[in-house]
């Protein structure tokens, strides 16, 4: 999983071994200018979520603000088990919902022409599947129409590459709550594209990843609930 390297210690071959994340934060308190250093780390990950979400135009101010709500609350950061990089992915989504008429406007724009103004910059293993642009348009319009409790929840699962512990962990709400959204939006999205997916049609819902004629990777369904300990919401997430 993606999320996972941030906890690791960043080191090249025959170089020092680099602090990690937790470590880097603690310095940036005396000395603010570390902070850079996640700064360089995920700015990559955040960049493509946001651009993904409500497209390039407005996407470099959201990112930008991600990396400064981040520096201002770092004080407040513990190493709990959370990775840094998921905290990140939290403050990003909360800022995106600020967008949600962006977000939805792109996807109905994806769903009217097949033009993917989003995806394009950054395509990858799902966008490559993709096979019609009228496919492509139908899933845009499905994503659209899920409520943006449902849509932050998949996207951060399916496009993020988060697990559900993590995304819980990222967005400060129950695995409980994160497994019901992603169900039923998977749920939703399968019905909705069950004439282009024929192995949607099915009455079983299938419990491992489904690919639809889209080419949007649809998440496992959730295993059963466990319990997680949770954390406080990150600041401002009023959804």
């Amino acid at each position: 999983m993606r999320a996972d390297n941030a906890r690791r210690s960043h080191a090249a071959p025959g170089h020092q071994v680099q602090p990690d994340d937790a470590t880097v934060i603690g310095l940036s308190m005396s000395d603010p200018e570390k902070f850079a250093v996640v700064f360089r780390r995920h700015v990559g990950a955040i960049q493509r979520y946001v651009t993904r979400r409500i497209g390039p135009g407005q996407a470099d101010d959201v990112v930008a603000e991600t990396f400064l709500v981040a520096f201002r609350q770092r004080a407040g950061y513990r190493d709990d088990g959370r990775d840094c990089l998921l905290w990140l992915y939290g403050i990003a989504t909360n800022l995106v919902g600020r967008h949600w008429r962006t977000e939805v406007r792109q996807l109905r724009l994806l769903a009217r022409t097949g033009a993917d103004p989003v995806t394009e910059a950054f395509t990858d293993r799902v966008d490559a599947a993709v096979t019609a642009g009228s496919a492509k348009g139908r899933l845009a319009a499905a994503l659209a129409g899920l409520p943006a409790s449902q849509r932050d929840a998949l996207l951060l699962v399916a496009w993020a590459g988060l697990s559900y512990d993590q995304a819980a962990l990222a967005i400060g709400v129950p695995l409980g709550t994160v497994q019901s959204r992603v169900s039923r939006a998977r749920r939703r999205l399968r019905q909705q594209l069950a004439d282009l997916d024929p192995a949607s049609r099915g009455e079983d819902e299938p419990a491992g990843p489904v690919t639809t004629a889209a080419g949007f990777v649809l998440p496992p369904s959730p295993a059963p609930l466990r319990v997680l300990p949770t954390r406080s919401p990150v600041p401002g997430d009023q959804r």
